[in-house]
């Protein structure tokens, strides 16, 4: 299950993020772009993200993802298709291999939602 260890370079990146703050933030929400290529099962993150961040200063951050499709360009063709997963990644129209994947891939980091204290003083 790599979605552990991505849970856990999740963690360290937005820890990162949170001790260069001159105020530490309140995070609501993590936002991520999470591509069908890269094999990450959602519901999995989800589970190992609750699990980890439970006693932390994620604890009750909500993780919400963004599922990115496969796309994938044919140069013979001059088009892009869809490949399916567990099926040949090849070109529907020419059968051609897929060699050029325009998203799918992403693995990141959207955006944050929080608050900070100064949120607050301006009230």
């Amino acid at each position: 299950m790599h979605e552990t260890d991505m849970t856990k370079a999740l963690i360290v990146t937005v820890k990162d993020w949170w001790d260069t703050q001159p105020t530490p933030p309140k995070i609501q929400k993590i936002y991520l772009q999470v591509g069908e290529f890269t094999c990450v099962e959602p519901a999995s993150l989800q589970f190992a993200f609750k699990a980890q961040t439970k006693d932390t200063f994620l604890d009750g951050v909500e993780l919400v993802i963004k599922d990115i499709p496969l796309v994938a360009f044919c140069h013979h063709c001059q088009q892009e298709y869809f490949p399916k997963f567990g099926e040949q990644y090849a070109c529907p129209t020419c059968h051609s291999p897929m060699e050029d994947i325009r998203s799918g891939r992403e693995l990141k980091i959207d955006h944050i939602e929080y608050t900070t204290e100064e949120s607050f003083a301006n009230l």
